[in-house]
């Protein structure tokens, strides 16, 4: 088996070494710009010198990133380099505006697309887009990386898709998980064949029952974790078991609506720290849930593994007319320190909403919890106190059981 590069086999030692003297670079980068001088204000980003001390600082958010840019765009002060330095600007829905370049790798793609197999003498069929986001761009630069060539074939035209499939020889896909399937399904319909081996997915949902399909097809699909703001996060290998953590970033495990590290396993928010010196986000919370696998990835690669996506961690809920965020239940439990966890749990009574707070403390119950409630989610509801260890460990703070019909 090859490797993209020596980095994937760092024994873990080696790697937070190598990541901590990375980081402490990282953050000087990051302190220079004016938004992260202003988001790092209250935090000694000096006393960061490793992987572990990341908690000493704040969580940034695309809210964050938003608002800032609004103020100073198009990048709101959080690049070290202004936009016309960088090769490109891209406009997500927001609107949040992320910079991009062509040089090697930017995006640290071409490493996924190695382990999917892509190579130089392959065609990628990029069917990401390339109006304004950056997802065409971010895997044909990966392409790049590994030699191979682009048709820049963009989202639509099914028709045009398969033909320049064949006449160009495309031999691997890239694009959502399920597009794939409908442009094989016209090649069925026009009666034509295709030379699809390898196919490189991101963007959506990789259900086992399309990848089987794919596999049946003998076409080898295999999965990234990737944004706009981050590029490259996680990625497949053949062994298919978990996403590889990319070489290039730092992975937390967050507890929804904190910057606090759950334990090993545990659900929790994906929070990153991006180790790229034109765009050092730091602790930059992605939304999405996951968790981390124990142990290291079959095909040999080190570095650490996460499930993969698991939901969002973005809870928000209207109950009662008022909007309940993590960030509420967070509060509640740092109020009272002997309370190890709580969610909310949001039901319906007759045609009414209702509210219970399941908080886990060795206190039993406690008029002040009521108070706490009232106060921090602006709602009145049941409370009830359970042993610490009984709520699931599944990275939900709010729970909506409504069944809206």
């Amino acid at each position: 088996m090859t490797y993209f590069d020596a980095l994937e086999t760092r024994s873990a030692d080696e790697r937070a070494s190598d990541q901590a003297a990375a980081l402490v670079e990282q953050i000087k980068r990051a302190a220079s710009a004016p938004g992260f001088a202003a988001h790092f204000s209250g935090s000694d980003t000096n006393k960061v010198i490793s992987a572990d001390d990341l908690p000493m600082l704040p969580v940034l958010r695309k809210s964050d990133l938003i608002r800032a840019q609004a103020e100073r765009p198009p990048f709101g002060g959080f690049t070290v380099k202004p936009a016309r330095h960088f090769h490109h600007v891209f406009q997500s829905p927001g609107p949040i505006y992320e910079p991009g370049s062509t040089d090697h790798d930017w995006w640290r793609m071409g490493r996924f697309l190695h382990a999917a197999g892509v190579a130089a003498g392959d065609i990628v069929q990029n069917c990401f887009g390339y109006h304004l986001t950056p997802a065409g761009m971010i895997f044909e630069n990966g392409a790049r990386a590994v030699g191979a060539a682009v048709l820049p074939a963009g989202t639509g035209q099914t028709e045009l898709q398969v033909t320049a499939a064949r006449d160009v020889g495309c031999t691997a896909y890239a694009g959502t998980p399920d597009y794939l399937k409908v442009i094989l399904d016209k090649a069925d319909e026009m009666g034509v064949s295709l030379n699809f081996s390898k196919a490189a997915v991101g963007g959506g949902a990789l259900f086992p029952s399309l990848r089987q399909e794919y596999g049946d097809r003998g076409i080898s699909c295999l999965q990234c974790y990737a944004t706009a703001d981050l590029g490259n996060i996680a990625y497949e290998s053949a062994a298919m078991e978990g996403m590889i953590i990319d070489e290039h970033v730092i992975v937390e495990i967050v507890t929804p609506g904190t910057g606090t590290p759950v334990e090993p396993g545990e659900v929790g928010e994906v929070v990153v720290t991006s180790l790229n010196p034109d765009y050092p986000l730091i602790r930059f919370a992605t939304g999405d849930l996951s968790a981390v696998m124990p142990g290291v990835s079959p095909c040999g690669r080190t570095n650490t593994r996460i499930k993969g996506w698991m939901g969002r961690a973005d809870q928000t809920t209207k109950i009662k007319g008022m909007f309940v965020r993590p960030e509420q239940v967070a509060a509640l439990v740092d109020k009272h320190e002997e309370i190890v966890k709580a969610r909310v749990i949001a039901a319906r009574q007759g045609e009414m909403d209702t509210m219970t707070v399941r908080i886990e403390s060795p206190r039993g119950d406690d008029p002040a919890y009521a108070k706490s409630v009232a106060e921090l989610l602006k709602l009145k509801g049941a409370i009830e106190v359970v042993a610490p260890g009984s709520l699931p460990k599944d990275g939900v703070v709010i729970e909506d059981q409504r069944v809206y019909e």
